[in-house]
């Protein structure tokens, strides 16, 4: 059964997102992508040679990207199978969107929780 495999990122919004990001890599020690995000690289616990990524990453303020949620953050779930759990969601009549978002880093699809946060789910490609 398509299920959530672990805790693919951790994305809000910020007043001054790259201030933010400076004080986070001063006083905690974050690093930076060339996009202002944070990789934390893991590796499977059951399977060493099978690297991850969980990510951390400021948005501007009035960025559109959790819409339709008001909500000023989103988190992104790692997933075994975006199509198979995007079917079974929407067969269970959640609100899906119709779009999926095929990158470099894998597949993306969007859930609505029942408080309206916009929930991301992410199939990353190999070596993710």
């Amino acid at each position: 059964m398509p299920r959530v495999v672990g805790i693919g990122g951790i994305f809000f919004k910020a007043h001054d997102p790259a201030r933010l990001r400076a004080w986070y890599a001063r006083h905690l020690g974050f690093g930076s992508a060339d996009c202002g995000a944070v990789a934390f690289a893991w590796t499977d616990a059951q399977d060493e040679h099978h690297p991850g990524i969980t990510v951390w990453s400021p948005f501007p303020e009035r960025t559109t990207y959790f819409d339709p949620s008001a909500k000023p953050f989103m988190i992104n779930f790692r997933v075994d199978d975006l199509d198979g759990l995007l079917a079974r969601l929407r067969s269970s009549g959640l609100q899906v969107d119709d779009h999926i978002e095929r990158s470099e880093h894998g597949k993306f699809g969007w859930v609505m929780d029942p408080e309206g946060n916009r929930v991301e789910l992410w199939e990353p490609a190999d070596g993710l």
